[in-house]
């Protein structure tokens, strides 16, 4: 490590805040206007430590006495050997010491999209937001047409949208130097389409061809898609590792749907979201084939006998518990 060296702090991240050039070794560090470098951190002391030559030339820091000391990997040490990629600690203050001669890695590929900033995004995501909650309105509405009811749904989609793009937009700024704020409602724009497109086409399909599983466990189908939206708005954050986000997705979506599946089970008892396809549309709408007026009715009848079995079974059981509480 050759001289002019540069003294790094760090974020949380391991991202560079700033830094500090030294010409030479020692280095002196704290609170003190007479350091070398100044700490703007009220847990470290006016001096708190110093980098000075070992016996080899190489670069050691060494604590000062200070209150809070010096920490590197979680232990607290009088004395510390550093290289380009030692970090320590002083008070609530990570950073590290580098030469002039330390490595840096090729340059990376630009992959922000740039062309996706902004207010372009921006509109076109509030846009999606608005018109998949009017839809999903006048869908569901079997009332007469108020204009004042679609235009409050409408404000209160666009001001959820609005707080959900800023609080993505605000880890993005933490964590990542830019708010995005308009990538951050485009990716919420397009997961309410494609959440909207979900219900619409799982219910068709489900009526046409009998499908009841894609009703009875479509809302693990709703669960990915929202793992799948904070994917991206993670991407957007840190777009340099994609495995991991994706894994974290994909524990989440286990999370959710293994809650889902023991909610349903504690409340109603049993793992389906329904007991039965609740959406009817018009018969031009089917597609599986007619079942006969004798097969309805040999199956009703099996229906009725397991009815029965269980209701017989259960009155023995009444039985038993009466006499034994009469023995008793």
């Amino acid at each position: 490590m050759r001289p002019p060296y540069w003294i790094e702090t760090l974020a949380r991240n391991g991202e560079v805040l700033n830094r500090h050039q030294a010409g030479a070794l020692p280095i002196r560090l704290g609170r003190g206007y007479d350091n070398d470098v100044i700490l703007d951190d009220a847990h470290t002391a006016a001096c708190h430590a110093v980098i000075e030559a070992d016996a080899d030339g190489r670069p050691v820091l060494r604590d000062l006495g200070s209150q809070n000391g010096s920490v590197h990997r979680g232990k607290r040490l009088a004395s510390i050997a550093l290289d380009g990629d030692t970090v320590v600690r002083l008070g609530h203050t990570n950073l590290r010491l580098r030469g002039a001669d330390h490595p840096v890695p090729a340059e990376a590929a630009d992959t922000t999209m740039h062309g996706w900033e902004g207010g372009t995004p921006a509109l076109l995501g509030l846009g999606l937001v608005g018109a998949t909650t009017v839809l999903s309105t006048w869908l569901s509405d079997a009332q007469p047409f108020q204009a004042v009811a679609y235009l409050l749904v409408l404000s209160y989609a666009l001001a959820g949208g609005l707080v959900w793009g800023a609080v993505w937009a605000f880890g993005n700024r933490l964590f990542g130097r830019h708010a995005r704020l308009g990538r951050h409602l485009f990716i919420l724009g397009c997961g309410m389409v494609a959440l909207q497109a979900w219900e619409l086409l799982s219910s068709v399909v489900a009526y046409s061809y009998s499908l009841e599983w894609l009703t009875r466990y479509g809302r693990h189908a709703l669960i990915a898609i929202v793992c799948g939206m904070v994917f991206f708005h993670l991407r957007t954050i840190k777009p340099r590792h994609p495995r991991r986000l994706a894994a974290t997705c994909l524990a989440l979506l286990l999370v959710g749907s293994s809650l889902a599946l023991m909610s349903n089970l504690q409340q109603h008892g049993r793992l389906a979201d329904e007991p039965y396809m609740s959406v009817l549309l018009p018969p031009a709408f089917r597609l599986s084939p007619d079942h006969s007026p004798d097969e309805f009715l040999k199956r009703a009848a099996a229906l009725k006998a397991g009815v029965d079995a269980d209701r017989a079974k259960a009155a023995a059981g009444g039985e038993a518990d009466d006499n034994d509480e009469q023995a008793d």
